[in-house]
């Protein structure tokens, strides 16, 4: 890209750079994919297109302009801020902005979209186990469905604690977004850690729903073996 073009581009505003990427079909197909949100709000920019606008933009005083311009009005503006915020390097700094972003939160692609590379680093990681306790106890949808999202993410390898099982097991709710992502982390966990983490199907002590979604992701998952898949499925309520 030639130097004008980037001085040109730096000009545009981010809802303009935004609306030159807008597909109106792709807005459609998007649309159906989260229902909870109107046909308005989206405009139809493919995820790649945002990463890439997000990597542009970082650390630039556009968008910490944007960050702070809460709640947007569209979908793609809540992705693209789940993008920026997965870039940002300072751990607290980073921390400091999902809690400001999480409750306006308003459907699963962009909690889910949200992964800060921070959040990955070894000397984070008792701090932020003590924010997913704090993001836990929320009684919002989506700062609940993150929280468990990043003890998915961070900590069932090297830092596994079968604790960790009973935090997202005494999670009781009504919330489909929740209870899915409930599910997704007990599957992901007998990918992991199966020994740790079949006594607690075994016991039952989660909802009816969630065991069986749990068991049903966990049989789709080639990294759980067939004579586990074959057990599991006999732990179905």
């Amino acid at each position: 890209m030639k130097k004008s073009d980037n001085r040109k581009k730096s000009s545009c505003t981010v809802d303009e750079q935004l609306m030159a990427l807008a597909d109106e079909k792709l807005a459609a197909f998007n649309a159906k994919l989260i229902p909870e949100a109107e046909l308005s709000h989206f405009i139809g920019v493919r995820t790649p297109d945002l990463r890439a606008l997000a990597r542009e933009l970082a650390g630039t005083p556009v968008a910490e302009k944007f960050l702070a311009e809460l709640p947007h009005e569209l979908f793609e503006e809540d992705q693209l801020h789940a993008f920026l915020i997965s870039l940002e390097k300072d751990y607290d700094t980073c921390v400091q902005k999902v809690c400001e972003f999480l409750p306006y939160i308003d459907n699963w692609a962009t909690c889910d979209q949200m992964n800060p590379k921070v959040f990955g680093k070894k000397a984070n990681r008792e701090a932020l186990l003590k924010q997913i306790r704090i993001w836990m106890k929320s009684k919002k949808t989506y700062e609940v469905r993150f929280a468990i999202r990043m003890l998915m993410c961070h900590f069932l390898d090297e830092d596994f604690d079968p604790k960790y099982l009973q935090m997202v097991a005494k999670i009781h709710s009504e919330e489909y977004y929740v209870n899915m992502m409930i599910a997704w982390y007990f599957a992901t966990a007998l990918a992991k850690q199966y020994d740790a983490t079949v006594p607690l199907l075994e016991t039952k002590v989660l909802s009816r729903w969630v065991q069986n979604k749990t068991i049903r992701k966990a049989c789709e998952s080639y990294r759980v073996s067939d004579s586990q898949k074959e057990y599991l499925r006999k732990l179905k309520k």
